[in-house]
C-alpha cells in the first residue's frame, strides 16, 4: 500500500531552548520511562520544552499487541518498581509541576493487571504532593480492578476506546469498545471526579462513526474527549488512511461541545494527555494560545 503524504499541517515542534533538557535529566536521574518516548510521540518537543512529560509506570513492554502502537510487546513485563511512585512524586517536586498523568503499559501477566501498583503510585504522590491533580490513563479495569485506584485520591479517570467500533480489530483482541466503556463508567460509579476517554483518527472511521462514537462515550458520563490524528509511529504498524483537515477536528470540536462534554481536545497532533490541564479546567489549547497562557502540567 502506497503511504500517504504527510500535509502541512503535520508538523511537530522541535525542542527549543534548555528546558526540555532539564526534563530529561530529571526522568534519567529517577530512573523513570515516559510514553513520549515509548509511543513515539509527536508532542515530546512541545511538551517537554514546557516542563512536561507523561510518566508511564510499570516498565516498557506491554502484554498486548495493538497494531497501531509502537511501545514493545512481549509475553510478561517487567518487574515492578516498588519505589515507582515515590520516584515519580521526587520528580514532580523537582520540576514544580502540580498536574500529574500516570499512564501504563499493559500488564495481563499479573493478577491484578497492575491496579494496585496505580494506586501505590497515586497514594505516594498524593501524600507528598497533597495539592497536585493526578490523572491516571488505565487499561481496560473491571470495576473491582479500578477500585483502589479510585480509592487512592485519583482525580481524573482516563481511559480510551481508540477507534470506532467498526475498526476495533486494530486494537488487541483482549479490548473492545464495550469493555473500555465498563471501564469507564466504573471510574465513574466509584466517585472519580471525571473521566475522559480519545479517539485516533484517519485509520478509515467515517464521520457518522465519529459521531456515534460519541454518543456512546457521553452514554457513560464520560467528561473529557480527545480526538487526533493517528501516525503510523514505524512500518510494522497499519499505515495512515486519511489525514483529517484541522477544519474537520474544529467541527467534531463542535459536535462534542454540543453533546455536553465538558471539555474537547480536538487537533492533529492532539493526544489523550495533550493540554491535559487545560481540558481539567474547561480551558481548550485554542483559548490557551489566544490568552498566552502556559500552564504547569505534567501530560
Amino acid at each position: 500500500m502506497t503511504s500517504l503524504k504527510k500535509p502541512d499541517w503535520i508538523r511537530a515542534r522541535l525542542p527549543s531552548g534548555d528546558a526540555w533538557k532539564a526534563v530529561g535529566g530529571v526522568l534519567e536521574k529517577h530512573r523513570l520511562h515516559t510514553v513520549c518516548d515509548e509511543a513515539h510521540c509527536p508532542n515530546k518537543g512541545e511538551c517537554w520544552g514546557r516542563l512536561t512529560a507523561t510518566f508511564m509506570i510499570m516498565g516498557d513492554v506491554c502484554t498486548r499487541g495493538c497494531r497501531f502502537c509502537a511501545v514493545s510487546t512481549g509475553r510478561e513485563g517487567r518487574p515492578l518498581r516498588q519505589d515507582e511512585g515515590d520516584a515519580i512524586a521526587l520528580a514532580a517536586e523537582e520540576l514544580k509541576l502540580r498536574y500529574i498523568v500516570l499512564t501504563s503499559v499493559d500488564r495481563d501477566d499479573l493478577r491484578d493487571r497492575g491496579a494496585g501498583h496505580f494506586a501505590a503510585c497515586i497514594r505516594a504522590i498524593k501524600d507528598r504532593l497533597q495539592a497536585v491533580t493526578v490523572e491516571a490513563l488505565t487499561p481496560d479495569y473491571t470495576q473491582g480492578e479500578f477500585a483502589p485506584i479510585a480509592a487512592a485520591g485519583l482525580d481524573v479517570a482516563a481511559h480510551n476506546v481508540e477507534t470506532v467500533r467498526s475498526l476495533q480489530g486494530v486494537r488487541d483482541g483482549r479490548a473492545s469498545f464495550d469493555k473500555s466503556l465498563e471501564t469507564l463508567r466504573a471510574a465513574k460509579a466509584l466517585g472519580v471526579p471525571r473521566t475522559k476517554s480519545s479517539l485516533i483518527l484517519g485509520m478509515g472511521e467515517t464521520k457518522d462513526e465519529v459521531l456515534s462514537a460519541m454518543d456512546e462515550l457521553r452514554s457513560a458520563a464520560v467528561d473529557i474527549l480527545v480526538l487526533g490524528q493517528y501516525l503510523q509511529p514505524g512500518s510494522k504498524q497499519i499505515p495512515v488512511a486519511e489525514y483529517i483537515t484541522p477544519e474537520q477536528f474544529a467541527d467534531y470540536a463542535r459536535a462534542g461541545r454540543e453533546r455536553g462534554f465538558s471539555s474537547v481536545v480536538s487537533a492533529p497532533l492532539a493526544r489523550t494527555s495533550y493540554h491535559a490541564l487545560d481540558a481539567w479546567n474547561g480551558a481548550s489549547p485554542e483559548k490557551q494560545r489566544r490568552d498566552g497562557t502556559v500552564p504547569s502540567e505534567i501530560v
